[in-house]
This record gives C-alpha cells, sequence and structure tokens, in this order.
C-alpha cells in the first residue's frame, strides 16, 4: 500500500479507542515500526496526536474523534477468498491466501455483520459493547468471574484489548485482585459493570 493508504490505515485502526502497539502496527501495515513511528510524525505535523504509552503493555492511543475515509470489506470479499482458495492446488497459493483470508476477516470482524454471524448473543454484545467503551475511555469494570474449582470472585478490571479465539471473544486486561494481566473469558463473566473510575 501507499504511504497515504497507510496512514488512513492506521487511523481506521486507531480510531475505534483501542490501543496498538507499534509491533501490532506495523505487522497490520506490513511496514517497518521505524515506518510507524514516521507514519505518527507526520500526523501530528498535521494536528491529529496520537497518546503513547510506555511500558511494556504501551503502544498508541488515539484520544480525538477524527473523520477518515471508511474503507471496509464486506462479507463477499470474505467468500471469495474461500472460492479462490478452492480453485487452486498449488500449496503455496493456498497458504498465501489463507494468509489474505485471515487479514480481510480481522478487519471485518469489528463489524456489526460479523458480531452476528458469530452467534453473539445480547449478553456477549453487552460484555463486548462494555469492554470497548471502557477502552476508548480509560475506565474500571467490575465483573463478576467464575474461575474453575474456585467458584465465583468480584473483580475490578482495567481492559486494555478484545481477541477472538476459537470463535470465543476474550477480554485481555489488568485485574487489580491479582495485580496481574488476565484474559477474561466472556463466557464465564457473570455480571459486568462500567465503573465511573480511570486507570
Amino acid at each position: 500500500m501507499s504511504k497515504i493508504s497507510n496512514v488512513i490505515t492506521m487511523l481506521n485502526l486507531l480510531s475505534n479507542g483501542k490501543k496498538y502497539s507499534i509491533n501490532e502496527l506495523s505487522e497490520i501495515l506490513e511496514v517497518t515500526p521505524r515506518m510507524i513511528r514516521i507514519y505518527k510524525n507526520e500526523l501530528e505535523k498535521a494536528g491529529i496526536y496520537i497518546d503513547s504509552i510506555m511500558g511494556p503493555y504501551g503502544g498508541y492511543v488515539l484520544n480525538q474523534s477524527i473523520r477518515t475515509p471508511k474503507r471496509k470489506f464486506i462479507k463477499e470479499d470474505y467468500e471469495l477468498i474461500d472460492k479462490c482458495i478452492n480453485l487452486t492446488d498449488n500449496k503455496e497459493e493456498v497458504e498465501k491466501l489463507n494468509l489474505l483470508k485471515d487479514k480481510i476477516r480481522g478487519i471485518y470482524i469489528g463489524s456489526k455483520a460479523e458480531k452476528r454471524e458469530l452467534n453473539l448473543n445480547d449478553e456477549d454484545l453487552n460484555k463486548y459493547n462494555i469492554f470497548a467503551r471502557a477502552i476508548k475511555e480509560k475506565r474500571k469494570v467490575k465483573i463478576l468471574y467464575y474461575s474453575y474449582g474456585k467458584g465465583e470472585f468480584e473483580r475490578v478490571v482495567n481492559p486494555k484489548d478484545m481477541f477472538l479465539f476459537n470463535n470465543d471473544w476474550y477480554c485481555t486486561a489488568f485485574c487489580e485482585l491479582r495485580c496481574d494481566m488476565r484474559h477474561f473469558d466472556f463466557k464465564r463473566i457473570r455480571k459486568i459493570e462500567l465503573l465511573e473510575e480511570k486507570f
């Protein structure tokens, strides 16, 4: 992609309020971490300021609303890759097409259509929305979480990110009870509450 296209993509990613590490951005955009820093500097020259969070869980966060051109994949794009994979017997091509399919899915996955296709019920969609807001606004979340063999515990967490693994949603968050970063399975969250307190 061109430099302008990469910068727009980077802005679109950061516009959802999530934190991305430099390495995550460089992997998504397929450029070096040095180029990500250059994009950040260029954006700041244009008056778009991206906050840098330091430390092992650091990265870039955009704390202002920016209107950027929306470039989204649709369901048909994802299905077309599947058809192409079925048309070739070349293992190398299949591998490349599967990588492309994963990239398209990674971008498409944030859309409401994809959430419906993943069969997110109303309860899990509510958890997703609360965590997304907490990440964007840097607010703490109180959850009642079930641990196997230990039962339910109330925890206050500082959400950092969400991810999909084996068709199950998880939230990566700093757990104040354990004083450590943990992954919380949506299925094991019995109750959830967005707190006013910031982290």
